[in-house]
């Protein structure tokens, strides 16, 4: 590759420099032999030996044209290889750090010397090695994160299915649930992984169309509503008739309903969540809060990640999968919207979406 490159260059430059000065010698020593050609024949009349002083004339022109050509192409091949040298040399280095991340070695990275566009170029490949280095690190996390996730219900099950065979236990009506649980648990955990991977595929899209903010707040809160009303906690809106948004009906009303869903598992028993849509310039601000028992601050920023869970606010025992909020966010996002989450007494989760503006 690398003499391959090296000459491929050097040999172009070379051409192109030998074709010019080759172009000028040749035009230089026709247009000197045809001006003394001409003087010649002016002043064959005159008693001097002008012909033998035209001669010399002629042949040291042409000498010095003939040497000015060989040193310009001597020139020409030690600038050619020079500059083929100093171009190849930073594309080789890039070509062995892709083999490397090739091989694995995705902490590769190439020197950058300079401001040119090679130089540009291999900001890009060291952008894109971290990129990679990145998702190779959540790769990793995720697949230990969903073999921890599994390992729980899975060593359940098998020990209820070990004590019925062994005669230890008897299949209850309660012990049954207990596996059906666990098995729901599985269902959903899957179910939400396959929801993920598809909201991260190329082929994900949106059904947009302009809807009333409204409209999707109450079907949210239908369909939660029998699970508030179990539990005790009261749940409220707030919203105006006239806020209009350009959304997916559907994954706005999941984007709801997972919030939702979140607030009751960490709202105790007569507790309240709310929520409160307001006007702004350019967007719609959504707010659903909860009177629970709130988020440590250290977790807030990673809330919104795979399989994260706070000591407080996300464990085993009342959390879901811990995927439900990484898929808010990714939906919200589609929206070209934001989401981020405040926590003090409870915690409240905000969303910012463009609106539709009104023209009037």
């Amino acid at each position: 590759m690398n003499k391959r490159l090296h000459t491929r260059l050097a040999m172009l430059i070379i051409a192109i420099a030998t074709g010019i000065l080759l172009i000028s010698t040749v035009s230089i020593i026709g247009g000197t032999h045809y001006h003394i050609s001409m003087y010649q024949a002016q002043a064959a009349g005159a008693h001097h030996d002008f012909p033998q002083l035209g001669y010399h004339l002629e042949q040291a022109l042409i000498q010095s044209i003939l040497w000015t050509f060989a040193g310009s192409i001597v020139l020409s091949v030690l600038i050619g290889f020079y500059t083929a040298k100093r171009i190849s040399a930073p594309l080789v280095d890039m070509k062995r750090v892709a083999e490397r991340m090739s091989d694995g070695q995705l902490d590769a990275r190439v020197k950058l010397d300079g401001k040119d566009e090679l130089a540009e170029l291999g900001s890009s490949l060291n952008k894109l090695a971290e990129q990679l280095h990145k998702q190779e690190q959540l790769r990793v996390t995720m697949t230990e994160d969903i073999a921890h996730e599994l390992r729980t219900p899975l060593a359940t099950l098998k020990s209820h299915m070990r004590a019925f065979e062994d005669g230890v236990w008897e299949p209850t009506p309660e012990r049954i649930h207990s596996c059906y649980e666990e098995i729901e648990r599985l269902t959903d955990m899957v179910a939400e992984l396959e929801d993920l991977t598809h909201m991260e595929s190329q082929a994900f899209h949106l059904e947009r169309k302009e809807e009333p903010l409204v409209s999707m707040i109450a079907k949210g809160v239908d369909l939660v509503s029998a699970a508030y009303l179990e539990k005790k906690i009261k749940l409220s809106f707030s919203c105006s008739p006239d806020i209009r948004i350009v959304a997916d009906r559907k994954r706005m009303i999941q984007v709801l309903v997972n919030l939702l869903g979140n607030a009751l598992k960490y709202t105790p028993e007569s507790g309240e969540v709310r929520i409160e849509a307001v006007e702004e310039e350019q967007h719609v601000l959504i707010a659903v809060q909860d009177s629970g028992s709130g988020i440590a601050r250290e977790d807030l920023p990673y809330i919104f990640e795979r399989f994260y869970r706070g000591d407080k606010s996300r464990n085993r025992k009342t959390g879901g999968s811990g995927l439900g909020l990484t898929i808010v966010k990714k939906l919200v996002n589609a929206h070209g919207g934001q989401i981020w989450a405040e926590s003090s007494q409870g915690t409240t989760f905000y969303i910012r979406i463009p609106k539709v503006s009104r023209s009037f």
